[in-house]
């Protein structure tokens, strides 16, 4: 066994979260050599977003080709995008077929980790404990559900959960039903059951902008095609990802004018075009430009929302009360069950757990005003630590199974430089997290997302926390760490 190999060996690693960059992070260390990681998982199945969210309608807006990753294409998808079930299972069956399920620790809730002597020292709240030289954060973003501050929600004498934690115990056929929130999720749960309650009423505050998203299913002949031939999912999938790059992801962040034409263009024809009440369009009619807040995409909801038992209520909600929603008309608008799709807490990351860097720093401390990292991938003070779509990388405008491949790269080359001995340790310097940051505000002032709405992406300056720039720069920056930017020992 030579030096180096052994070395190799020697290098262990924790994997926060399940997920699909979890598992995503177990198959690459493994592919690079590394034997020596756990995944710590605090449910007792993996799939992560995928696995909580199991509402009625649940569907990914990235074609099914697309959201997978390049080494495991599916020729089982159902639909151009699939549902959720499918992609559970997806991520699922890819984790089996790669020893990653053998690698978990399910029931692992970690609550503390702290750097010291050089490694770092993770603890879960069941009181197990571990000791590893690299952390991967792998915690995701959409994640902790986010509950509105209504007066009198807790009054509520129906069942009452968020989206997130759908409770599919609860009868929903001939129910009157209450949702409050008007996001993709929102939009999903509406084109999905409004035709199986007696009555749906959503509370919208803000109105959308709706992509059409046509969604046929493949044929059996397609499916067997592409058993057959692999290389034709995967002409798909790169055709797919360099509309997808060239097309919105260029138009969100002002490179592609064209493209957000195109966009805004689409999305007005599909309300003019499919919603003929004069006054529910007019409600339904966004007054900001398409693509500010994220772009949803639908094929059915237009049509829910005009079925005789739907009704859109844009009167502000002045308090829940036992038996439903009041709003500030004093009209009480009577419910047999209320569901909350009311988003995620978007800045939380490795939050809750306790995170204890270098000198007794906390990610607390580090994030007092907000949460940053160079690159999205590492914060000074924190060494050995690379998180996987953290703070302000493209959340909005790419896919995340690209993002968290391309990252994880840029830490394997990193940790490479660990196992070939050139140092034992590196975190970004303060001042190269600085300079990014800098350039990162500057450039989102370029971005569709500042053109004058609030949403999800903006944070308490009103800074969209996200990359403003293409995709291609993001590979481009990510593809080889610079050195000078990073303290090493």
């Amino acid at each position: 066994m030579t030096k180096s190999t052994a070395r190799q060996q020697e290098l262990s690693f924790a994997i926060i979260g399940g997920g699909m960059a979890g598992i995503l992070s177990a198959i690459k260390l493994r592919d690079a050599g590394y034997t020596q990681f756990r995944i710590y998982e605090k449910a007792d199945r993996l799939g992560g977003t995928w696995r909580d969210n199991r509402y009625p309608g649940i569907a990914c807006d990235v074609p099914s080709h697309s959201y997978c990753y390049d080494f495991e294409p599916n020729p089982e998808w159902s639909h151009t995008c699939a549902p959720g079930g499918e992609i559970l299972e997806y991520f699922e069956k890819v984790a089996e077929k790669h020893g990653v399920t053998e690698k978990v620790v399910f029931g692992a809730e970690v609550s503390r980790l702290a750097f010291a002597d050089g490694r770092w020292h993770l603890e879960c709240q069941d009181g197990r404990k571990d000791v590893v030289d690299f952390v991967v954060a792998a915690t995701g973003v959409l994640h902790h559900p986010r509950y509105p501050d209504i007066p009198g929600l807790d009054a509520f004498a129906g069942p009452c959960f968020h989206t997130a934690r759908w409770d599919h115990s609860v009868p929903l056929e001939g129910k009157r039903l209450g949702i409050i929130g008007t996001g993709s999720t929102a939009i999903q749960v509406v084109g999905a059951i409004t035709d199986k309650v007696g009555l749906l009423t959503q509370f919208q505050r803000t109105a959308q902008w709706i992509m059409p998203r046509p969604n046929p299913a493949y044929t059996e002949e397609e499916k067997a095609e592409f058993r057959r031939n692999p290389d034709a999912m995967r002409r798909i999938r790169d055709e797919q990802l360099d509309i997808f790059e060239h097309g919105f992801s260029s138009a969100v962040v002002g490179e592609n004018p064209e493209a957000l034409r195109a966009i805004e263009a689409l999305t007005l024809a599909n309300l003019e075009d499919n919603v003929k009440d004069p006054v529910l369009r007019e409600k339904l009619r966004p007054d900001y430009q398409a693509a500010c807040k994220r772009l949803i995409m639908s094929d059915n909801y237009y049509e829910a929302i005009q079925r005789p038992n739907a009704e859109l209520v844009t009167d502000t909600i002045d308090r829940i009360e036992p038996s439903g929603v009041r709003t500030a008309s004093g009209r009480l608008h009577e419910l047999d069950v209320l569901v909350l799709a009311t988003g995620f807490k978007v800045d939380q990351f490795l939050r809750p757990i306790e995170v204890i860097g270098y000198q007794g720093v906390t990610l607390e401390q580090a994030w007092i005003e907000r949460p940053s990292a160079y690159l999205s991938v590492c914060v000074p003070g924190f060494p050995n630590l690379v998180m996987l779509n953290g703070p302000n990388g493209p959340v909005g405008n790419f896919s995340l199974i690209d993002v968290a491949d391309i990252q994880l790269e840029y830490f394997l080359q990193l940790v490479a430089c660990v196992r070939e001995g050139e140092f034992r340790q590196f975190s970004a310097t303060p001042e190269a997290a600085e300079r990014f940051e800098a350039e990162r505000v500057e450039a989102t002032s370029k971005t569709v997302w500042v053109s004058g709405c609030r949403s999800w992406y903006l944070d308490d300056r009103g800074v969209p926390a996200a990359w403003p720039w293409s995709m291609q720069r993001f590979r481009d920056v990510l593809g080889s760490p610079d050195l000078n930017d990073f303290a090493v020992a």
